[in-house]
């Protein structure tokens, strides 16, 4: 059988398709048979079968382990298919060739693997053996034996290990790691590896941390004794020599040295910090240590670093086979944010504020040295010089940190801004006397450029939380600046460019006059400048200028902005252009900018044109098309503010172009920019005047009827819904006297689009507005007018209700009939009880919905119609309302467990029943303490511990927050609690509301039916009528 499947695994691997396909189905027949696992194991086994064979062996027997083994695993496929001897030759094989010292590193990783998950069901019990024996060859083994070992106790600890489980043989596990980790006459490596060991074993105390907090930290304690003094000498410890390129190339002694002392020293920081998330308060008394151990080896490693990364190119972010990463950037980038946190502990603060009062000057304090390491590794390597050089998206990405790639320059960056939240005037004291001696004693740009871009960083920080540089240290920056301007060098020309911006903006109006001088040279470089790199920066460092400089300062530039990004992109392939996301999204944001300098540019100017040219290109970016819709918006209402016939020339300028776009292709072809369109036609009508001008609905109707009947974009049909609404509720007469091209009225082309988007076939999502067109058809037209339209409009929209799922759609259609009941709350229940829906009565339909949602509605108007309309039913006092029956309260399991995905499954959530005007009563107490602007409980400890955040102490103790473990019970209860109390968590005071729902209450409570309905409410909700009154 080997033979078979050894020429079965092969063919899994051939390049034709059809015999990959014929072999994989050859193997799926074999995996009922006896011998099939123990042949993967014969062809894994076997040295003469070609690697690739044997490996492909081992996971095809993890997958069948995971198929049927045992019934624990998610992919058991119903049956058991291996004996219990065939299970125990199976397991002392897997562990035989994942701890052998004859087989290649990779098998044994995939042997370890399988191992790790058999364990995850058979251990203890049916493999009692298996912890001895590793433990066995851990202190005796060969250093091969010893990797396979580690390897399997790795998988362990981190997926095959239980909580009971790991309890039983912690403190031998972590002894037996322990001595490998001190033991030097090991490999480096495989000390890593142990001391990655350790530090999964606290992933496991972190998971059981909150159920069993003394003994854990208690074990934590009893452990870190030993293994504390370790990582400190590790730390200590100096690297050797980095080898030269050759060296790494040939796999030189030399190089295998430092890679394994890089990776143990990696695996140190890793475990520190992982210690430091859990138990900061048994790290603190080390962390004076620890901190100057880091900052020595950081200040040892600066020329090698540089030698490596900043004037060549070596390798950077490698990690070896058993994944432990071993390049010197991925230590450097590891310390530098060990030193951040440890910057946070209150031994190294009081240490530090010791030595900065006894600190002559700036240019003598640890402040300034610093800002010098900071300044040494935030360098452009020559890996990100070359990509920015062929991609200025790339440059942009990291510019704007929407990148995902942390590095060690960013986390030089966030050292500073830690140490400018802790120490705002003497970091900037520092920098700025670190960058005189910069610039007065070193040729090297690079370093010039990180000096201004770890201002840069500081300065973000220091605009995102409103503080400011003062007028003397913005001012001495300023010839620095000067001067990057004017070199050669196109990164350090561009950063400052970029730092102009960030420091006119963060010094409060101090730098005014430079500001505009540094204003009129962004806007030169833009069309003049030989480096694509400069002309982007000078585009985002616009947007500074326009935000901090006073408006009358800047309108004059207005056009002269919009001609030079105009010129840049007449410059540039827009095909291409499109492909860079974040360069178009600065594009759009410095335009926006521009624009609202004064909107009535949009009239006359570019500016429009131009937002419309990139938006059309970059249609598919969602964060573009929102700051379109955004800006569109604000130039929309400013215009039709205005008065005049403002408005009717925006009109004429932009319809064309909208409307233009729907006539692209055929519905088959509508795409993203047929979306943008429609936002953009329907925040033009929003916003609209009163009547709208003449031929807005002969330009827009005709196009927006089309996409309505036959399109199937949910986003498109939202949108083109939203449109026609705001075009009724703005000149209902233009619509209703209009005809289209078969000669039905307006209001008849209407009633069909309603007709179709609440017939079954469009989603939820997609009929998402469908309730506010009618409810405004309704408003507008009038019964009368209606005519027998009138009940058919409204059973339609009662019937889609009791079929809607979607929040927003059960919303939108259930205010079609709030809306109705402000006028006439008693005709609408006499409408709904005589309706029948597939025989069941229409008010039980639709008030179950209604009531059921209502604490779930969004949008203040929308809200204050709801408390309204439901008010106007309550106190009609109406017998058949109190016939109806609806879901009340959640009731809470009581049992405490944790509610998993399955047991959710099986037991549904539970809810009382009650009559409609009692629950009426709840809703409104809900919206009562909503419209007071409460908060829930929730969002409150939320807030809490945002504030907290930039405290001293707090991230150095052990006491737990409330969100460590949403899922424990304690949690789960406050929760549900929580969200049963005040579904409407965050709204703001709304006074009106409000008013009116104490006088409602005030009223009701004078009913002679109100005594009992108060009895049946909850606690809370006498508590909250108490309070109110």
């Amino acid at each position: 059988m080997e033979e078979q499947l050894a020429r079965l695994l092969a063919a899994t691997q051939s390049t034709s398709e059809a015999d990959r396909k014929q072999a994989e189905q050859q193997l799926a027949s074999l995996y009922g048979g006896a011998d099939f696992p123990l042949g993967l194991i014969s062809v894994a086994s076997h040295p003469s079968i070609p690697l690739n064979v044997r490996q492909a062996a081992l996971l095809y027997l993890k997958t069948f382990v995971l198929a049927g083994w045992s019934p624990q695993f998610d992919e058991f496929k119903g049956t058991i298919l291996v004996s219990h001897e065939n299970k125990a030759r199976i397991r002392e094989s897997l562990l035989d060739i994942a701890t052998s010292d004859q087989v290649d590193r990779r098998l044994k990783i995939a042997a370890g693997y399988v191992v790790s998950k058999i364990a995850s069901v058979d251990f203890p019990e049916q493999w009692p053996d298996l912890l001895p024996r590793l433990m066995h060859v851990i202190p005796n083994g060969t250093d091969g034996q010893l990797h396979g070992a580690l390897k399997v106790l790795d998988e362990l600890v981190d997926d095959g290990l239980g909580e009971d489980q790991f309890f039983g043989v912690a403190r031998d596990l972590v002894k037996v790691v322990y001595n490998v980790a001190v033991n030097e006459a090991r490999k480096a490596t495989l000390r890593a590896l142990a001391v990655s060991v350790f530090r999964g074993c606290f992933d496991i105390l972190e998971m059981v941390m909150e159920d069993h907090k003394g003994p854990v930290k208690a074990f934590a304690d009893e452990v870190l004794q030993e293994w504390l003094p370790f990582f400190a000498g590790v730390m200590k410890t100096r690297l050797p020599n980095p080898p030269s390129k050759q060296e790494e190339s040939e796999d030189s002694p030399a190089a295998e040295i430092h890679r394994g002392m890089v990776a143990l020293k990696l695996q140190v920081v890793k475990v520190l910090m992982k210690i430091r998330s859990i138990f900061p308060a048994i790290l603190s008394p080390q962390t004076p240590v620890l901190f100057t151990a880091t900052w020595e080896e950081l200040t040892s490693l600066q020329v090698a670093y540089n030698q490596m990364y900043i004037e060549e190119d070596r390798d950077s972010r490698l990690e070896d086979a058993d994944g432990l990463p071993y390049t010197l950037d991925f230590l450097v980038l590891e310390e530098l944010d060990f030193m951040q946190a440890c910057l946070r502990a209150p031994p190294v603060r009081s240490e530090l504020e010791q030595q900065l009062q006894n600190a002559p000057g700036a240019e003598g304090s640890w402040v300034t040295e610093v800002m010098k390491l900071a300044v040494a590794y935030a360098q452009i390597t020559t890996e990100e010089e070359g990509l920015w050089n062929v991609d200025v998206n790339v440059f942009l990405s990291e510019e704007t940190s929407v990148t995902a790639n942390y590095t060690p320059r960013t986390a030089c960056g966030d050292l500073v801004i830690k140490l400018g939240e802790w120490l705002p005037q003497a970091t900037v004291e520092g920098l700025l006397s670190y960058t005189r001696s910069l610039y007065s004693t070193t040729p090297n740009w690079k370093a010039k450029e990180a000096a201004l871009y770890v201002l840069n960083q500081l300065l973000g920080d220091f605009q995102d939380v409103d503080k400011q540089i003062g007028a003397e240290a913005a001012n001495g920056f300023i010839d620095f600046i000067r001067y990057a301007m004017q070199q050669a060098d196109i990164f350090l020309r561009a950063r400052g460019h970029l730092v102009a911006g960030s420091l006119t903006r963060t010094s409060g109006g101090a730098l005014k006059e430079v500001g505009i001088s540094f204003l009129e040279a962004c806007l030169h470089a833009i069309p003049n400048d030989d480096s694509e790199v400069v002309q982007v920066s000078c585009i985002r460092a616009l947007q500074h200028y326009l935000q901090a400089l006073p408006s009358a300062t800047t309108q004059p530039f207005q056009d002269a902005i919009v001609t030079a990004i105009s010129t840049y992109l007449q410059s540039q392939d827009m095909q291409e252009l499109a492909e860079s996301d974040d360069l178009m999204v600065t594009l759009v944001e410095t335009l926006r900018d521009a624009i609202l300098l004064d909107t009535r540019v949009c009239l006359t100017g570019a500016g429009l044109d131009l937002l419309f040219t990139v938006a059309s290109h970059g249609a598919n970016n969602f964060q573009l098309t929102m700051l379109v819709n955004e800006t569109f918006e604000e130039v929309s209402k400013e215009i039709a503010s205005m008065g005049g016939d403002a408005y009717v020339s925006l009109c004429a300028k932009v319809l064309p172009s909208l409307t233009g776009v729907f006539d692209i292709g055929s519905l088959t072809e509508e795409n993203a920019l047929t979306n943008l369109a429609a936002d953009l036609l329907s925040v033009l009508a929003e916003n609209g005047s009163e009547p709208l001008p003449n031929g807005f609905v002969q330009a827009t109707m005709p196009k927006l009827n089309r996409l309505l009947l036959g399109s199937t974009d949910d986003e498109l049909l939202k949108s083109a819904t939203t449109a026609v609404k705001n075009i009724i509720a703005h000149d209902h007469q233009q619509l209703f006297g209009w005809h289209d091209e078969t000669g039905r009225g307006g209001l008849e082309v209407v009633l069909f689009i309603i007709d179709r988007l609440l017939s079954a076939s469009v989603s939820d999502t997609a009929a998402g507005e469908v309730g506010a067109l009618a409810a405004e058809v309704v408003e507008k037209a009038g019964s009368e007018r209606l005519g027998p339209y009138f009940p058919q409009l409204l059973g339609a929209v009662a019937a889609r209700l009791g079929s809607a799922t979607h929040a927003g759609f059960i919303q939108s259609l259930t205010l079609v009939f709030a809306r109705l009941s402000l006028g006439n709350a008693n005709d609408v229940v006499n409408f709904l009880a005589q309706l029948d829906l597939n025989g069941v009565n229409g008010l039980q339909v639709v008030l179950a919905k209604w009531l059921e949602n209502s604490i779930n509605f969004a949008g203040y108007d929308e809200i204050r119609q709801n408390v309204l309309a439901l008010a106007k039913l309550y106190e009609l006092k109406d017998p058949r309302l109190s016939q109806i029956l609806v879901k009340g309260d959640l009731i809470l399991p009581q049992d405490g467990r944790i509610l998993t995905r399955s047991r959710a499954r099986a037991n549904p959530d539970q809810y009382t029943v009650v009559p409609a005007p009692l629950k009426i009563l709840k809703v409104l107490i809900v919206e009562l303490s909503g419209a007071a602007g409460s908060r829930s409980q929730l969002e409150s400890a939320a807030g809490a511990e945002y504030a907290d955040e930039g405290s001293d102490d707090g991230e150095w103790e052990d006491e737990p927050d409330l969100f460590q473990d949403l899922a424990s019970t304690m949690n789960k209860e406050q929760l549900m609690a929580f969200a049963n109390d005040e579904p409407g968590m965050s709204r703001a005071p709304d006074n009106e509301t409000q008013a009116f729902l104490v006088d409602f209450f005030r009223r009701a409570g004078q009913t002679k039916e109100f005594k009992d309905e108060f009895e049946a409410l909850s606690v809370d909700e006498q508590q909250k009528l108490k309070e109110m009154s």
